[in-house]
């Protein structure tokens, strides 16, 4: 069954039991952990901003950093003396000529979905083949004790998968509305109690709103939130801010705040917000009623939130589909990696959150090329202001694929002005921050977690090397070849062929295919 986006929210808040997918299975994959580890000469692209330096050595001991050491200088041998040396038992991994980051995070990833038919493996391997090694399932679809297990496995290194932030949709599991302050304020002990990192909300009456974000934050955790157009009139971004709320995701919200000049954005009067198209369509023009660029309101609500040490999360990837609606439906990877099931809820429908092609075309997208024009230089702005802007992908929807979405929005970002350097941290020490890990995680120093991302090509040249499917280049033969896909990503001192956990999911789609006589095809053309 499909669901919209107020049909979610109703399940998501409600006592009945959740439609869960299934659960990873133990750990085969990966070599480690060891005593020591240590990778040898890679050229280091730290989160900090630092230009790259190497070739570096990195020793790794009990899952912490404790040397980052330059060892040489570039083309000429390294000397041996100067190299850490390796202990009893360690391991050596030779990574000169290669590049090495800190481990990504994906500030919004939700772990499929029984909608979906992405068994957590898939999801979990499409993410790690692309150097993802943490993230945050915002709202908990699968229901939060399922999330929380699923984290203390792969904290335990059990399951193959990215460390996991477990936020709760607020309301789940409520045996009635929410609809006071103190009901509010129960709800957000109740669910830390239950151990979960934090909360997304939707939205709700400013009354509710304040309280739980206010109990929310007294109690430390984290919180992250869609602003529902059902609620931007009374509560938009700046309310949610000034009430302590972490980080936004999307857009939604912040526009409505940047309104100088209406209270409402310009609704046909036939509008409904049931209508997917109606929904998504004329967002794509509410961009371009906010307050200009450098105006006093901009500066204002730019400056407030900057105050506020405010995170976006601008999923830019997510709604790329409504500026570009055929490339988002013929990227290349959805032939091996996009499961049946998966490619069934992409296909427009009248009840189906995200599938809102209804009679979709070239004013739509034009209205959207347009607002990702305002919406970016906003983002843009925010950075250039030392504002935090982190890398999500809302993957599983809106044809956008687990894994392969995340270089899609660090391209997206560059598209938005953001220096390659900055797209790194924006991925890793950024993300790392607004989950309060940033003595973790999201750079490579002393101290801190053995999470990292080795590649054979150079990624701040093109950001399309990092896909799992490769970027294309003709050698000097005039041969066409694929160069890059990450290499390894090492999670807690633990090595996995990345491309290795993508091969794996290759042939979970190539099985599921052939049992089924399934090819994908393209919306409204029947297979022969």
């Amino acid at each position: 069954m499909k669901f919209n986006i107020l049909m979610i929210i109703a399940v998501l808040s409600s006592s009945l039991m959740f439609a869960q997918i299934e659960k990873a299975p133990d750990r085969e994959e990966g070599e480690g952990p060891w005593s020591q580890l240590i990778i040898r000469g890679a050229t280091l692209i730290n989160g900090t901003l630092a230009p790259p330096m190497g070739p570096v050595d990195i020793v790794v001991e009990n899952n912490r950093i404790v040397d980052v050491r330059v060892v040489g200088y570039p083309g000429v041998p390294i000397k041996e003396g100067r190299r850490p040396v390796l202990k009893a038992g360690g391991k050596e991994l030779n990574a000169e000529g290669m590049y090495i980051m800190p481990g990504f995070v994906d500030s919004h990833a939700h772990i499929g979905g029984r909608s979906q038919g992405t068994p957590a493996e898939y999801v979990y391997k499409l993410w790690m083949g692309h150097g993802i090694t943490t993230i945050v399932d915002p709202s908990s679809g699968n229901g939060i004790a399922w999330t929380l297990d699923e984290k203390r496995r792969s904290e335990k290194n059990e399951i193959t998968a990215p460390r996991i932030k477990a936020y709760t949709s607020f309301g789940q599991n409520s045996k009635s509305p929410i609809a006071t302050d103190q009901q509010a304020r129960e709800w957000v002990r109740s669910n830390a109690k239950l151990g979960a990192d934090g909360i997304k909300f939707f939205g709700a009456t400013p009354v509710v709103m304040a309280a739980a974000l206010d109990e929310n934050k007294k109690l430390g955790l984290r919180s992250k939130m869609h602003h529902s157009q059902t609620y931007v009139g009374s509560w938009n971004v700046l309310n949610s801010a000034r009430s302590g709320l972490t980080s936004m995701e999307h857009w939604y919200g912040l526009p409505e705040a940047l309104f100088h000049d209406r209270t409402v954005q310009d609704y046909s009067l036939d509008y409904n917000y049931q209508n997917e198209q109606d929904r998504f369509g004329e967002a794509g023009q509410l961009w371009k009623q906010a307050a200009p660029p450098n105006s006093k309101k901009y500066n204002d609500v730019m400056d407030e939130l900057l105050a506020l040490d405010f995170t976006l999360t601008p999923t830019f990837v997510i709604y790329e589909a409504n500026r570009d609606l055929t490339r988002a439906r013929l990227v290349e990877w959805h032939q091996e990696y996009t499961l049946p099931s998966l490619w069934d809820f992409y296909a427009p429908s009248r009840e189906s959150h995200g599938s809102y092609w209804l009679n979709w075309g070239t004013e739509q997208e034009i209205e959207w090329k347009t607002n990702y024009k305002h919406w970016m230089n906003f983002v843009n702005d925010y950075k250039n202001r030392g504002g935090r802007v982190t890398v999500g992908t809302d993957a599983g929807f809106i044809y956008q694929l687990y894994g392969f979405s995340y270089p899609r929005e660090m391209e997206l970002l560059r598209e938005a002005g953001f220096h390659p350097l900055e797209v790194i941290k924006a991925a890793t020490l950024n993300g790392a921050e607004a989950l309060g890990m940033e003595n973790d995680i999201g750079s490579i120093e002393v101290g801190k977690l053995a999470d990292f991302v080795i590649v054979e090509e150079n990624p701040l040249v093109n950001f399309q090397t990092l896909y799992g499917t490769g970027a294309i280049r003709i050698t000097e033969n005039n041969e066409v070849v694929r160069v890059g896909g990450v290499k390894y990503t090492i999670k807690d001192g633990i090595i996995y062929d990345a491309k290795k956990l993508l091969s794996d999911v290759k042939e979970m789609v190539r099985k599921d295919k052939k049992s089924k006589g399934y090819r994908i095809t393209q919306p409204g053309i029947p297979m022969d």
